[in-house]
């Protein structure tokens, strides 16, 4: 394989109620709903994708909310957080905007020469806002504006790290960038080449005792991007090459995916780029109307009376 993997794709958790998901991604952390659709399997679920005014790769967050979803908690073997790239200069008015809102958070602190603060979702997911010029070429900024520059990292907590850093590196191609350590969590820090959105990712193992367990406010998976599907089934033929067992190719509708547990528990999945979110949708009004998978359609009637009625709030523009 000579192609390296980018950064990330999307990254999907669990939530609990439909409508604080979307209040807070839309109203407090100012992302835009991409996509309103629902679970493949479970289509009386929905599956809400928020990202960049421009929907790119790169800055999506997707969701189930399940509306009885019990409690989540990360443990080793799980995704732990995500981070948004704030550009440089830019976290104060993102710290002043969190105590208008009454959101409590964490920080600022640093974390590899990065400021950064720490908050969690309505259901306990956290997300961090990290401040950086890696790939924005963003100016200062006076007020919270809408987070443009997708993500930044996704950490992953791992009883061992090390075979999960070889798949980093050695397979995906990623760079390791550093180690730190702070009480009884040590953190690494892996680079995918030419440093786009979401090209970091952070492995941590820690002494804190838990038992991960997928539930409201956990991460359910990591997606990473492929260029195209030509790409994505070379990868496919390098990971099981590897020894990984390796999903067939499914259709997401908006992108194409195959499925593995890395060495440490997470599952992964890499996605293609297209076809792309605009694909049943013009651009400009993306997420204000439920759309269903083609099996569904004959159903929409009834899923629609079953699904809960969502409220957007208004979102600043760009």
């Amino acid at each position: 394989m000579t192609q390296n993997i980018p950064g990330l794709h999307h990254v999907t958790a669990i939530s609990g109620p439909p409508q604080g998901n979307v209040d807070f991604y839309v109203g407090t952390l100012l992302q835009r709903l991409v996509k309103q659709t629902v679970n493949f399997d479970d289509p009386g679920t929905y599956h809400l994708y928020y990202g960049n005014q421009r929907a790119e790769p790169g800055s999506i967050l997707t969701f189930f909310p399940f509306v009885d979803a019990g409690p989540g908690r990360a443990g080793p073997g799980m995704a732990s957080a995500v981070a948004y790239a704030v550009p440089k200069d830019g976290l104060n008015a993102w710290m002043m905007a969190m105590a208008g809102a009454a959101v409590d958070f964490d920080g600022p602190f640093e974390r590899f020469g990065e400021q950064m603060i720490a908050l969690t979702d309505p259901d306990g997911l956290r997300i961090e806002l990290i401040e950086t010029d890696r790939g924005t070429g963003a100016v200062a900024v006076t007020d919270a504006a809408p987070v443009d520059d997708g993500f930044h990292s996704v950490t992953l907590w791992l009883d061992n790290p090390d075979r999960t850093a070889r798949l980093l590196t050695d397979v995906f191609g990623y760079s390791s960038t550093g180690e730190a350590s702070d009480g009884g969590e040590k953190r690494y820090r892996f680079l995918a080449e030419g440093h786009g959105p979401g090209s970091v990712i952070d492995l941590i193992t820690s002494d804190a005792a838990s038992i991960g367990r997928q539930g409201a406010g956990s991460i359910h998976h990591v997606a990473f991007r492929a260029e195209n599907d030509d790409v994505q089934m070379a990868w496919q033929e390098t990971l099981r090459s590897q020894g990984y067992d390796v999903t067939p190719q499914i259709d997401r509708q908006y992108f194409n995916a195959i499925y593995f547990r890395e060495p440490g528990g997470v599952l992964f999945e890499i996605a293609t780029d297209p076809p792309g979110f605009a694909t049943d949708e013009p651009m400009e009004t993306l997420g204000q109307e439920l759309k269903l998978p083609a099996q569904y359609e004959s159903q929409r009637d009834r899923i629609e009376r079953i699904l809960p009625s969502i409220t957007i709030p208004k979102r600043k523009a760009i």
